[in-house]
């Protein structure tokens, strides 16, 4: 069995191994998006909550945790 064949075999295995496993996390996603557009639907139907109702409250969350991140790294980052 040459050196050759040997490489060939454990780049085919890493080569499946890195498929499967990107073939998991692509079916997650897509459940993970598909579970958050039914959840947003729900929300619009029965409560009439739409988009811009859901988007305020989260922009501002993220925007606190943006600032309060970058005001516990600036010491870190200063230069």
């Amino acid at each position: 069995m040459s050196i050759d064949l040997l490489i060939l075999i454990a780049a085919i295995v890493v080569s499946w191994l890195i498929f499967t496993w990107l073939v998991t996390v692509l079916k997650a996603t897509v459940k993970t998006a598909i579970l958050m557009a039914l959840l947003v639907l729900a929300l619009q139907l029965i409560f009439g909550i739409g988009m811009t109702e859901l988007w305020g409250p989260v922009q501002g969350f993220l925007s606190q945790t943006w600032e309060k991140g970058e005001k516990l790294l600036a010491p870190f980052l200063r230069k």
